[in-house]
């Protein structure tokens, strides 16, 4: 295209709207170069808007197996509690039996004891028997 410069004798609006001409070609290119440039920015951002959409669905999904988890964590609770309990109570049954053991030992070494003493008064009683 021709530029005003190369226009020396022509008129004055010649010139002016040749370069009004020059001026709408710049502009019709930075237009098409933003365009692309637009175009270019619009792809990636789709792609970076599908990547989050992606990361998003792989956190809902990690947050169901987190919920799904703790509901079973609730659910099991009861179960230790309960557990617990008996625990406690056959340990208790454990100490009871434990010192019924003892009371059972003593009886029982009281019992030999008193055989003993016995069996001596009786081997005194009868001193030719053996």
């Amino acid at each position: 295209m021709k530029s005003a410069r190369d226009l020396p004798g022509r008129p004055f609006e010649e010139r002016v709207f040749v370069r009004f001409d020059s001026l709408d070609a710049r502009f019709d290119s930075m237009e098409t170069r933003v365009n692309v440039i637009e175009m270019r920015f619009e792809a990636r951002f789709d792609l970076v808007d599908s990547r989050f959409d992606r990361v998003e669905a792989r956190l809902d999904g990690q947050d169901n197996r987190v919920q799904a988890l703790e509901a079973r964590a609730l659910d099991t609770k009861p179960i230790c509690e309960r557990a617990l309990t008996e625990i406690l109570e056959v340990k208790k049954g454990v100490e009871d039996l434990n010192r019924k053991i003892d009371v059972l030992n003593q009886d029982v070494l009281q019992v030999r004891a008193d055989q003993r003493r016995v069996e001596k008064r009786m081997d005194g009683l009868e001193p030719g028997v053996q």
